[in-house]
């Protein structure tokens, strides 16, 4: 059973490392999947006894296996999934994170994601204290207690462990943001062919993977709903940041209006991209030059 799991876990760390390689990732990020996938299929007993008897310290003892891995390590063992391997191959949005919680299924991460902008479980729990959940059909406020209880729970042990990190500068964010979209549109990217609203099975979604001052980073265009509904799937960029020990998501969108109309902005660090662009002598708008 041990040397089942073990392997069936190592195949999908072999599977992330073979597509972040196809996609040209970090040769050293590439290395690392490999060498942890090689670890577990060396292991005399089962992860499960490892998360069990030691936690997620266990896995981080174990050689080549930090924070991060350990993690996507219990993730699979835990349910067989890796939000990593299922962005790798399409098959999934940045909402698919919501849906981890008990009761949201793909309908209702889709408009929490699209109505009220959310990318992550700690921008749900911001949306659950300040009243913006009430709002939406379907959270009365029975519902929205149980999730601020359960958030609560899942994102303590998180900043527990985490000793809270800072967020990705969005300098770093808006510099991939470019990079991203002046490489996509030279057609110098790999693309994928997602899963979801693709009925033709067409490989059209570039993607990047890079690294800025210790952290990777993967940029993809948005293939939400509300992206294709709105003709923003080549506007929407969407950020996964792995700093070593959490993951982050952000998305980069052109603002409509305002002061910053026509720059790229991280969508909910508005203020934070208007005090960077006043650093800047006359910051080029989307549509100009």
């Amino acid at each position: 059973m041990s040397e089942s799991l073990n392997a069936t876990i190592a195949a999908r760390l072999d599977e992330v490392a073979l597509l972040l390689e196809h996609q040209e990732a970090n040769p050293f990020r590439v290395a690392a999947y490999r060498q942890a996938a090689n670890t577990l299929r060396d292991l005399p007993k089962s992860v499960n006894e490892i998360i069990e008897e030691e936690g997620l310290e266990g896995l981080e003892k174990l050689p080549g296996i930090g924070p991060n891995l350990s993690r996507s390590i219990r993730m699979l063992a835990a349910t067989g999934s890796l939000p990593l391997l299922d962005r790798l191959r399409g098959e999934s949005g940045p909402q698919s994170v919501l849906m981890t919680l008990p009761g949201i299924g793909p309908k209702l991460a889709e408009m929490l994601h699209d109505d009220l902008g959310i990318e992550s479980l700690e921008d749900l729990e911001i949306a659950a204290h300040d009243g913006r959940l009430t709002k939406l059909a379907g959270f009365g406020e029975k519902r929205v207690a149980g999730i601020r209880d359960i958030l609560a729970r899942r994102l303590g042990r998180r900043r527990r462990r985490i000793h809270a990190k800072p967020l990705p500068p969005v300098e770093d964010l808006l510099d991939v943001d470019r990079e991203y979209r002046e490489k996509a549109q030279r057609g110098r990217l790999r693309k994928i062919a997602p899963r979801r609203f693709n009925p033709e099975g067409e490989a059209w979604l570039p993607v990047l993977h890079t690294r800025r001052n210790g952290r990777d980073y993967t940029a993809l265009f948005s293939n939400t709903g509300r992206a294709h509904e709105l003709g923003m799937t080549h506007d929407w960029v969407v950020i996964y940041c792995d700093d070593g020990s959490r993951d982050f998501t952000s998305t980069v969108v052109t603002a409509p209006r305002g002061p910053l109309k026509g720059l790229r902005v991280v969508r909910g660090r508005e203020d934070e991209c208007a005090a960077y662009y006043k650093t800047r002598e006359q910051p080029e708008r989307v549509g100009e030059g």
